[in-house]
């Protein structure tokens, strides 16, 4: 399962880089469809731990991820509709809801410590991967400054997510 995990990010990652690195970088609608499939992914694995999770703070994390990445996919709405720009499906989008829906298969079929164990490995890999794309390839392939900008802003959310998964992953590996 644990590698598995780190599977998903690793594709995602270099799917993001390698996608574009042959041609041409991702258009600004492309951008705009993995911002909100990569936020809706995690909504979507944070509402079904806000339900299965064993440990109070892995209920805590999953509430949060819920919260935040749903502010973050407003934002990215919002900005969209004001620049009439059409989130455009591709590839990078499709895999990252394909990889959404297993990643639930799987979480769906676990109980108790081993639950919140997936759960939380899958966002410190997801969340690490989510920023090495923004970094090496979705801020500086947008176009538009205003959604450059918010990718800028919500980065640091980001990296706070990353640290506290971390943070319960190391609590959760003590015995």
């Amino acid at each position: 399962m644990k590698r598995a995990v780190y599977l998903l990010g690793a594709v995602l990652a270099s799917g993001l880089a390698l996608a574009w690195a042959q041609g041409s970088s991702p258009t600004d609608p492309q951008i705009a469809a993995v911002v909100v499939t990569a936020n809706q992914v995690d909504i979507d694995a944070g509402k079904l731990a806000e339900h299965k999770a064993h440990a109070a703070e892995v209920k805590t994390f999953a509430k949060r991820m819920v919260t935040d990445h749903t502010g973050v996919n407003k934002a990215a709405v919002a900005l969209a509709t004001k620049l009439h720009l059409t989130p455009e499906s591709n590839p990078t989008s499709e895999s990252l809801k394909q990889g959404g829906e297993q990643n639930l298969a799987t979480l769906r079929g676990l109980k108790g410590k081993a639950f919140d164990k997936a759960y939380i490995d899958h966002e410190v890999a997801y969340h690490q991967a989510v920023l090495d794309a923004m970094d090496k390839v979705l801020i500086p392939s947008a176009q538009n400054s205003q959604l450059k900008a918010l990718l800028v802003k919500v980065r640091p959310a980001f990296v706070d997510h990353l640290n506290h998964a971390k943070m319960i992953q190391s609590s959760l590996a003590s015995p």
